[in-house]
C-alpha cells in the first residue's frame, strides 16, 4: 500500500478542479491518504472526503464529494445560467462572458464599496447550509486520513490550523472567509483562551504543509494546486488586476513553505544537519495552470454548474496525467524539482 499526504489549496469555486483529482485518486485502490491539510475549497473537499470514506470507503467518498458539488452548483440563478449559456461555449468563452454578465458586475461593484458589516448578519455564506449536511461525527472521526483545516487570525494574522473535534462548519466557514463578502467567523478558540475573529486561510497557509511533516506519517506530499503560479498576460482591467493580486497572495504562503523544505533538504544533503533531525518530505503536485489562466475571479466567485463540471474533468484528467507519469515515484523520489522552480 502507499502511503501519501494531501495539501489542498483553495481558490472558491475553482476548488471543482480538486474535485476531480480527489475522483480520480479513489480509483488507486493501492493508494491511501494518510493526512490531507486543506484551506478554503481545499477544506471543504478535504471535509467532503474523509466524511464520505469514514462512512461508506472509497464509493462514499466519491458520493459526498458528488453530492457536495451539486449542492454548490446549485447556489447561483439560473436565469445566470441560461444567459451565460446562449452566449460561451467554452470555458474561456464562459469566464469571460460571465466576468461581464449585468449580475456579476453588480456584485462586484457591491463588495468593492460595501463593508460586509453594513448588512448584519443577513448576509450569511451560502456554503453554511450545505456544510451543516455533513456527518460531522466522521469528519472528526479518529478513523481515516488526519485532516488538517487552516483559516487566518485576524487580530494575530498568524495561520490557525484546526484538527480533530475542532473541525466544525464554523472552522470550515472560518477556512473560505474572504473578507470583503462576508463578516470574519467568530470562534471560541481554546488555543488563545479567547473569542477569535478568522479570515481565510489562503492568507497564511494555502496550504499550510507543517502539519504533514509529523514522524508518524508518509514523507510524500501531493499538493493540489488551483491558484496559477505563472501568468504569462499582464492583467489590465481592474478585476484581471485584483483577481492577480488574489493569487500572488495565495501562493506567497505555500512557496514560502516549499522553500523551506528545499532548504532543509540541502542542509541534510550537505551534511549540515544529522538525518533524523528534520524530515526528508517528497514533493509532488497537480495542477493545469493552462485552464486556470482561461479562468478569472467572477468563474472563482460564481459556481456555475457548466465550468464545474468542467473543472472536475480537467481534475480529473491531471491527476491521471500524473499517476501515469509519477505513481512509480510515490515513497521514493520528488515530482517536483523544487531547485528549478526557485531559479
Amino acid at each position: 500500500m502507499i502511503r501519501i499526504n494531501l495539501g489542498l489549496q483553495g481558490g472558491g469555486a475553482h476548488g471543482a478542479f480538486t474535485w476531480g483529482v480527489l475522483d480520480r485518486l479513489l480509483d488507486e485502490e493501492d493508494i491511501e491518504v494518510a493526512a490531507i491539510s486543506g484551506t478554503s475549497a481545499g477544506a471543504m473537499n478535504a471535509a467532503a472526503f474523509k466524511a464520505g470514506l469514514v462512512g461508506g470507503g472509497r464509493q462514499g467518498a466519491r458520493d459526498n464529494l458528488d453530492w457536495f458539488w451539486e449542492q454548490v452548483g446549485a447556489v447561483n440563478a439560473p436565469f445566470l445560467q441560461d444567459w451565460l449559456a446562449a452566449m460561451a461555449p467554452s470555458v474561456k468563452g464562459w469566464a469571460a462572458a460571465l466576468e461581464l454578465s449585468p449580475a456579476y458586475r453588480a456584485f462586484d461593484s457591491v463588495t468593492r464599496m460595501t463593508s460586509p458589516y453594513v448588512y448584519g448578519p443577513m448576509l450569511r455564506n451560502p456554503l453554511a447550509r450545505i456544510l451543516g449536511d455533513l456527518r460531522f461525527e466522521h469528519v472528526c472521526s479518529a478513523a481515516g486520513p488526519r485532516l488538517f483545516v487552516g483559516a487566518t487570525n485576524v487580530r494575530t494574522g498568524k495561520i490557525r490550523v484546526f484538527a480533530g473535534e475542532e473541525i466544525t462548519v464554523d472552522a470550515l466557514l472560518a477556512s473560505a472567509c474572504l473578507p470583503t463578502l462576508f463578516q470574519a467567523v467568530e470562534i471560541a478558540d481554546p488555543a488563545t483562551g479567547r473569542t477569535e475573529a478568522f479570515w481565510d486561510g489562503g492568507y497564511t497557509g494555502n496550504p499550510a504543509l507543517f502539519p504533514l511533516y509529523e514522524k508518524d506519517l508518509p514523507d510524500d506530499i501531493l499538493i493540489v494546486g488551483i491558484n496559477p503560479i505563472v501568468r504569462e498576460e499582464l492583467p489590465k482591467t481592474p478585476e484581471a488586476i485584483a483577481n492577480r493580486i488574489n493569487e500572488i497572495g495565495f501562493n506567497t504562503s505555500l512557496l514560502r513553505e516549499l522553500r523551506s523544505v528545499d532548504f532543509v533538504r540541502r542542509l541534510l544533503d550537505d551534511h549540515k544537519i544529522t538525518p533524523g533531525t528534520m524530515k526528508r518530505v517528497l514533493i509532488h503536485m497537480v495542477d493545469d495552470d493552462h485552464l486556470m489562466n482561461e479562468l478569472n475571479v467572477a468563474t472563482k466567485t460564481i459556481p456555475v454548474p457548466v465550468i464545474l463540471a468542467r473543472l472536475k474533468a480537467a481534475g480529473r484528467a491531471a491527476m491521471d496525467g500524473f499517476l501515469k507519469d509519477h505513481k512509480g515515484d510515490l515513497g521514493q523520489r520528488d515530482s517536483v524539482d523544487l531547485r528549478a522552480m526557485f531559479s
